[in-house]
């Protein structure tokens, strides 16, 4: 067995594997394809890692948190389009998406008014500006609310719906 660590200032890999108390060695066994030498040098930040890796560990570590900052933190295309989620409650996250929705059901027809001719002018792209920022800000909490959905899952805080059962 492992011994415990007692490094501080853990990376969000090291964090996400203890919580689930596997050892490097439990880890890699569990993981299939990723050594225990490629977890602690992954750990320690000397190497890092892949995308089917921290595929793999998130779900092995039952922490789908770990994609997003993957993508948000270390991958150069994610840096600079994804945007990191933060993990909130279910009630902050519906709260966040009425309040932005207020403001948009707000601002409809001047965005309309805006983007009927197809061209943005001068004197609308402030305007057009807000609202393009509220549309992100929409989109934020939806991913954190997919996001919050996914862990809750694996949590077994609301149960599975069979795809069968699914409807779109």
């Amino acid at each position: 067995m492992g011994r415990k660590s007692t490094k501080e200032n853990k990376n969000i890999y090291q964090l996400s594997r203890e919580d689930v108390a596997l050892t490097r060695d439990a880890a890699a066994e569990a993981l299939g394809f990723i050594s225990a030498d490629r977890i602690e040098k992954i750990e320690n930040e000397k190497t890092m890692p892949h995308p089917d890796e921290i595929l793999a560990m998130a779900d092995c570590y039952k922490k789908p948190t770990l994609c997003n900052y993957y993508c948000s933190h270390e991958c150069p295309i994610g840096q600079k389009h994804i945007p990191e989620i933060k993990v909130k409650d279910l009630s902050q996250i519906t709260l966040e998406v009425l309040a932005t929705l207020n403001s948009l059901d707000k601002e409809k027809n001047r965005f309309i008014e805006i983007t009927v001719d197809g061209i943005i002018s001068a004197d609308e792209i402030k305007d057009f500006q807000r609202i393009n920022s509220h549309l992100s800000e929409i989109s934020e909490t939806v991913s954190s609310l997919k996001l919050w959905i996914e862990q809750a899952m694996i949590d077994n805080k609301i149960a599975h719906v069979p795809a069968d059962e699914q409807t779109n």
